[in-house]
């Protein structure tokens, strides 16, 4: 297993739409151990695949790790296939965002259908800081990051911290 590298927006594989996962594989498997791994090295509570650079359809999820034992939900060509028309405002951060953080609002529950590391089908049911996190994985594998969920504004503001902070570690 190996911790990976994450890309920092406004890196432009975070704007690109991922690639379904055909193969279930040893590989498909190491991939999602070392997202895993990188994910609990970053003390993150989610990561999909383009923070680290690959564009193919997995995320990782683990809100107990915090509070808990870990508890590992690995997705594979996620989609949410029904939504809650109740909300819920959660403060975002992101890996992908070092230092920043805004509130975002979700529907507050939602049912999704994934794979998991050998092929086999499975919904879940997430309520929470869980639809919360799972929403966030997904929109990256769709090329969209949680500042499209906030005003123009605030969006503004950390687009420019983000692009400031991209040319600072060039120079």
């Amino acid at each position: 297993m190996a911790v990976k590298e994450l890309s920092i927006y406004p890196d432009p594989v975070l704007r690109r739409r991922c690639l379904e996962v055909k193969a279930f594989d040893e590989e498909l498997g190491r991939f999602l151990d070392d997202l895993a791994e990188s994910m609990y090295a970053h003390k993150g509570v989610g990561l999909a695949a383009p923070q680290v650079g690959e564009l193919i359809r997995v995320a990782v999820v683990d809100v107990a790790q915090r509070e808990d034992t870990p508890v590992l939900i690995e997705l594979v060509n996620p989609e949410i296939i029904e939504a809650s028309e109740e909300v819920c405002e959660y403060e975002e951060g992101c890996l992908s965002f070092p230092g920043e953080a805004e509130l975002v609002t979700r529907p507050a529950r939602v049912t999704v259908r994934a794979w998991d590391r050998e092929g086999t089908p499975f919904e879940i049911v997430a309520e929470g800081l869980l639809a919360t996190a799972i929403q966030h994985e997904i929109d990256h594998l769709d090329g969209i990051v949680f500042i499209d969920h906030i005003s123009r504004l605030k969006r503004n503001l950390i687009e420019r911290r983000m692009k400031k902070k991209a040319q600072e570690a060039v120079s």
